[in-house]
Order: C-alpha cells, then structure tokens, then sequence
C-alpha cells in the first residue's frame, strides 16, 4: 500500500490567480480534470461534488470538530477533504485512482494534517492505516461499492460513527425498518450494528458530470448493544438464509436451521411468528431468536 502524504509545494491557483484552501468550484474541478489528463469514470462512481455550499453542509452536519480524526474513501479531486481538513485535527483519504491521487497531491498541498493512502479501500485494513486511532468516516462513498465499503468500515473497531454520501435508493434501502417496502436483509445487516438514518437529500445538480440519481447522505451511528464480530457473523448468515427467498414465510427458509420442533422452541421464545415472511424480522427479533437457537444446538 503506497502512502503519499500531502506536499510542501505551491497549492493550485483558481482563475484570478486565488490559491484554492476551503473548497472546488465547478470551473476548479474542471481545470484539475484537464491539467492532469482525466476524465471521469462512471463505471468507478466518479462523479465529483462542486458547490462549495454543499460539501460545507455535509461536514456542518457531520458534526466535525477539532479534535476529531476523519476517515475518507474516495476523495476523488479533493472537493469534500478540503473542508474537512479545514475542521478536523487529522484527515486519512484512501483513493484507489492513481491518476485522482496526482491531483489530490496537488490540491492538498501544504496541508499538513491529510494524509492521502493511495489503496483499494476493501482491501485495506482500517485499523492499521488509522494508527488504531479513533475515527469518524465522512465520506462520498463511490456508489458501485457503496455497500460493501459501508460493511468493511463497521468492521473496523476504528471507525466510530459514518456520515457518507450514496444513491439515494440505496440509502432508503439501509435506513428503511420492517414494513417499508425498500427493507431487505442489508437494512437488517446494518441494523444490527448501527442506527440508520437519511439525514440529507443532495441534488444530482451539485455533481459534475451530472448523475442519473439524486443522493443522500445517511448517518450511521454504532448501537451500544452492537455484536461482536464473531455473532454478528453468525447473524447476519442467518439474515441472509430467511432473506434468501423473500416470498418465503421463516418456517421455510430456515427450515434447514434446526430441526422442525428445535426451530419452533426457539421462535416461541424469541417471540417470532415462522408464519411471517422475513421482511417482518427486525435486528432484536433476530438476536432472541439467534439466542434462543444457540441455546438449543450447543
């Protein structure tokens, strides 16, 4: 993993000759995009956020203070790291785009207190690259792996809290609960985990180039009852088993749990109807009835 840390070297101008320090413009991103030879990839989620007003809400809401050490994956240009450098005592931003990572060096320099990690986020250990220290993820997550970088970060025992940017259908669908019609098992997974919720709704218009989709940022604030990474392995398996065919009531998709009166035992304690489809099962059902099987299968 390649660590590039900010240089000592003039920052870049904007138009006018002004050196950029808090924030992108549209004509910023553009001027970068060009000096550098790039181009953005829609297949890697590169859509790069230039209204200054914007990225100054998101850091504003994400609650950032100068104490607080922050975690960025997928900084792009740089338009949301500036901000928060402004605020923050220490910002680590992991970019897996050689040629992104180029211009973050030059529109971060002189920025002693970011650091840019030149790594595939899903493959980077977290609590080694934070130094074991605590950090909070604020984050234009790309949204083509979105859910799956949002999972390694819980994973880490580093991270603390998350407040990132995705599709909004996708944000729906982690923050939705039982009975919504966008909930599914990874609203469940993180459910487990953290308070989900759809904190702001950010126009496609503040993107460049423009997306098909308006996005928003989610709040994901760690549950103090969360499990450890061994249980939550566990349950989150049997998450996927009652989700795995939806249409299904939980007497038939996890049938293959535990034995037929094992499985009803264990339901009648938990206060599970088998008779429900999984859509009905929320995180603390799920946990008594993980429970209540363990206590029976040991």
């Amino acid at each position: 993993m390649a660590r590039l840390f900010a240089p000592t070297g003039p920052a870049l101008s904007a138009p006018g000759g002004r050196p950029i320090r808090a924030s992108l413009t549209p004509r910023d991103v553009r001027q970068l995009l060009l000096e550098h030879g790039l181009s953005p990839r829609r297949s890697a989620g590169q859509n790069f956020v230039v209204d200054p007003n914007t990225v100054r809400r998101i850091v504003r809401e994400a609650g950032i203070g100068p104490e607080d050490r922050v975690l960025e994956i997928g900084p792009g240009l740089g338009s949301l790291t500036l901000p928060l450098a402004e605020r923050a005592a220490h910002v680590l931003a992991i970019e897996i785009d050689a040629g992104l990572v180029a211009a973050l060096r030059t529109v971060l320099a002189g920025r002693s207190n970011v650091e840019v990690v030149h790594a595939d986020a899903l493959r980077t250990n977290l609590d080694d690259a934070l130094g074991g220290h605590p950090a909070r993820l604020v984050a234009n997550l790309p949204y083509h792996v979105a859910t799956p970088l949002v999972f390694h970060a819980l994973a880490s025992s580093s991270v603390t809290d998350a407040f990132v940017m995705v599709q909004r259908e996708v944000g729906e669908r982690w923050a939705a609960v039982p009975g919504d019609r966008r909930y599914a098992g990874v609203s469940l997974k993180l459910a487990l985990q953290a308070d989900v919720e759809v904190a702001l709704v950010i126009s496609r218009r503040v993107f460049h180039p423009v997306p098909n989709v308006d996005s928003v940022m989610v709040r994901l604030t760690r549950r103090d009852d969360a499990p450890d990474s061994a249980t939550y392995r566990r349950l989150a398996a049997l998450s996927d088993t009652a989700f795995a065919q939806r249409r299904k009531t939980l007497r038939n998709t996890l049938a293959g749990v535990a034995s037929s009166d094992v499985l009803a035992a264990a339901a009648t304690e938990a206060g599970v109807d088998l008779g429900w489809r999984a859509e009905r099962l929320d995180a603390d059902q799920l946990r008594r009835l993980d429970a209540a099987l363990q206590a029976r299968v040991r």
